[in-house]
């Protein structure tokens, strides 16, 4: 089978295409900047970019008849003519239907071209069936449309994934994949529930990255727990869930994970065909919320992170705000999110920052526990083995009366190791 990549042969040109609403939340220009992000992200040149002010856009077309006209003409008499528009909208059926006929060349939305981001981007398993999945129902509603996109110009955006046959001539196929797709999927939330649970009985602590796309969330993971997970400045550079075992200064070992970053109208279907990976994000100790505090759009960046997160019902979930690049030139004053227990300014390129947000993940860590000093007499083995296993050990030794220990205990350890505590000292984090 021929791979679609391989049957793109020259650099793909796009018009942007957008609807300028007034909104003073959601500045125009950057909201194009970031689909022309978008499309450099999937190898496609901005040719230019085309907007109309309306308070929405047309139901049939998109754009009204005076700028589609427009428009037309613009692709007719441009030097290096584009070979697809991309729309800054998901289009409605309709829309799609319309534009394909009207122009005679590739239709493309936001979020197909989202969808083609995340298929070439996908590294695992579960990544690849999420994106399927999306890419499918995206289509279903589709299908009349998406002919012409896959018939024109050979590959490219909107053809990654799914083929023409399967989904111009065979919706019973589709059907069924849809449901091996969900089958498959729940039996990796399966699995993980299941090590969830087991996570959960060692009582580790976990925490978990989030935030915009491009953040700098995987250079963060990378640079506390020392690894080398790829990173790159583009959007959506990785996309699978990681999971790293560290060690915190203080001694506590804990679960920390980077999750895909978020971004402005995140398409529905793939919210919803990653639910079960962003699920995990429930099931955090704590959420180290990444902001690129050097980009211009930081505080529109924030507010979209902010709903997607109250999207996801995780509004109370406990959280550490990081501004992260302080290395570049940053405007102040800095943004704040007030329901966050700690604020960290940080860089990821000097490591400036690094010990204050190990010390506010370990603060996190800690926190509701009680710092004790033990001494366990050395027959009491049942006892000092309770506390390799339930506690956070700081300091031991072995001293002629017992076992000494320094440790955080949560409320049930103080309240077992009570009688052989030296002192005490609650910390509140």
């Amino acid at each position: 089978m021929t791979n679609m990549h391989d049957l793109k042969k020259e650099q793909d040109r796009a018009l942007l295409i957008g609807i300028d609403k007034g909104e003073k939340d959601r500045d125009i220009e950057s909201s194009m900047e970031e689909l022309s992000e978008l499309a450099k992200t999937a190898q496609v040149e901005t040719a230019g970019i085309f907007t109309q002010k309306r308070d929405n856009p047309h139901p049939a077309t998109y754009l009204g008849k005076g700028k589609l006209d427009e428009l037309k003409d613009l692709i007719r008499y441009q030097e290096n003519e584009p070979n697809m528009l991309i729309f800054n909208d998901e289009l409605t059926p309709a829309q799609f239907r319309n534009l394909s006929d009207k122009f005679d060349i590739r239709i493309i939305d936001r979020t197909l071209l989202i969808l083609d981001i995340f298929a070439a981007g996908a590294g695992s398993a579960e990544g690849k069936m999420q994106v399927e999945l999306a890419q499918y129902r995206y289509r279903m509603s589709r299908l009349s449309g998406m002919g012409k996109i896959l018939s024109r110009l050979g590959g490219g955006i909107g053809t990654r994934g799914p083929g023409e046959t399967k989904l111009e001539t065979d919706r019973r196929h589709i059907r069924s994949r849809l449901h091996n797709l969900e089958q498959g999927l729940a039996e990796i939330r399966q699995n993980r529930e299941t090590m969830r649970k087991r996570r959960e009985k060692q009582g580790i602590f976990q925490a978990a990255l989030v935030g915009y796309t491009n953040a700098g969330k995987s250079s963060i993971l990378n640079l506390v727990t020392e690894d080398s997970n790829y990173v790159a400045d583009k959007l959506f550079a990785t996309l699978d869930t990681t999971v790293r075992r560290m060690t915190l200064p203080g001694g506590n070992e804990i679960l920390i994970s980077d999750t895909v970053g978020f971004i402005e109208k995140l398409p529905h279907h793939l919210v919803q065909a990653f639910r079960a990976t962003l699920e995990e994000l429930q099931y955090a100790d704590v959420l180290i919320f990444v902001s690129d505090a050097a980009s211009p759009y930081r505080e529109n960046h924030k507010d979209v992170v902010l709903k997607t997160l109250d999207d996801l019902g995780l509004s109370e979930k406990p959280l550490i705000y990081v501004n992260n690049k302080m290395d570049k030139e940053v405007a102040l004053p800095l943004p704040q999110v007030p329901r966050a227990q700690k604020t960290v300014q940080m860089s990821v390129m000097t490591g400036n920052g690094k010990d204050d947000l190990l010390a506010a993940i370990e603060a996190a860590a800690n926190r509701g526990k009680s710092r004790m000093s033990l001494l366990i007499p050395h027959e009491n083995g049942k006892m000092i083995s309770y506390v390799y296993s339930h506690c956070d050990i700081l300091e031991e030794s072995r001293e002629e009366q017992g076992a000494f220990f320094e440790v955080y205990a949560d409320e049930e350890g103080s309240k077992r190791l009570a009688e052989y505590k030296i002192t005490t000292l609650v910390m509140n984090g």
